[in-house]
């Protein structure tokens, strides 16, 4: 375990000098730039020097964007966490009943459901959820993270700690508006992990149910529930937990497109925004701040998974 998670650590470390690589190059391609005035390797020895100190640069307009990105940054987090929650809940029962059905009419339409949902573009997605519910129904917001009629301190950045730490008589109502704006967005960017989480713990279940030791369940007079929770699941889960990681890379990119859609004041419409005002000062801020959380992410998912499977406890799995 031990060699495997410093295999994992220097990894993580090549990749993110890789990535400073990339953020360095971004901010030379702006000619008026003091980055593209100075020599490639002088130059990206000072821009790791400023990166560890926690400068992240200020563009043209003097605006601080570490201060930009603790702004923006925990409104995406709170929307990838509660998609990435639904996706989970809803994906992982659906997967097993999917799996344990397999070949059946069952397995067969919860297949195709799967994959339609991965198929539709998550935009057109948006917009016909949007058009049904918001403009049609008016059951949810159409855009924004909560009412503008609300105020309350923003300590942390995220609405649900800010909400239950304040002190306003109308905390109740507060956190009922923030759920109702999270309805719509959260459900369109859980559609791709979701359907990625079935298909995952589908092929998963149905290699683990061919396995002896639930033929002798069986044998013992176990009931399928009893079987399915304690010997199916249970061992179903752990080859999956790493390539759930994977997910969030795919949950950042789709947050892009879902904050834009939905004017979710997060880090995606933001970095939106700077590609288009060609702000390169702000384009690299938010590269390196949503690789680092993913490589992060993906590296934790690794070494959790590596905690609950036995094979990867053995040194010699990590020395293949």
């Amino acid at each position: 375990m031990w060699i495997y998670t410093i295999r994992r650590f220097n990894l993580f470390i090549v990749t993110l000098l890789i990535l400073t690589l990339i953020g360095f190059n971004i901010l030379r391609l702006d000619d008026s730039s003091a980055w593209s005035q100075t020599s490639f390797f002088s130059g990206w020895f000072n821009y790791l020097g400023q990166l560890t100190s926690g400068n992240l640069g200020v563009n043209e307009y003097g605006v601080n964007m570490l201060d930009e990105i603790l702004r923006v940054f925990p409104a995406t987090i709170e929307l990838c966490f509660f998609a990435f929650f639904i996706a989970l809940i809803i994906g992982t029962p659906v997967g097993t009943i999917a799996g344990m059905r397999q070949g059946k009419p069952m397995d067969t339409f919860i297949s195709s459901i799967a994959l339609l949902g991965y198929a539709m573009p998550l935009f057109w997605i948006a917009l016909i959820l949007l058009m049904f519910f918001s403009l049609q129904l008016g059951i949810t917001p159409v855009s924004g993270r909560y009412s503008l009629l609300y105020e309350f301190d923003t300590k942390t950045g995220f609405a649900f700690i800010d909400v239950l730490a304040s002190n306003s008589p109308y905390r109740a109502e507060m956190l009922e508006n923030i759920i109702q704006h999270l309805i719509l967005p959260t459900l369109v960017l859980s559609i791709a992990p979701m359907t990625e989480v079935i298909r995952l713990m589908r092929s998963s279940v149905s290699t683990v149910i061919t396995q002896n030791y639930i033929k002798v369940a069986h044998t013992k007079g176990l009931s399928k529930f009893q079987i399915m929770i304690k010997h199916i699941i249970r061992n179903a889960l752990p080859p999956i937990i790493p390539k759930l990681g994977i997910q969030l890379s795919g949950l950042f990119t789709a947050a892009i497109l879902t904050e834009s859609i939905f004017n979710w004041p997060g880090i995606g419409r933001w970095l939106l925004d700077a590609i288009i005002n060609q702000d390169f000062v702000a384009v690299q801020a938010g590269v390196i701040t949503v690789a680092s959380f993913i490589l992060f992410a993906n590296v934790l998912s690794d070494l959790l998974g590596a905690a609950v499977n036995p094979l990867v406890r053995k040194e010699f799995y990590a020395l293949k």
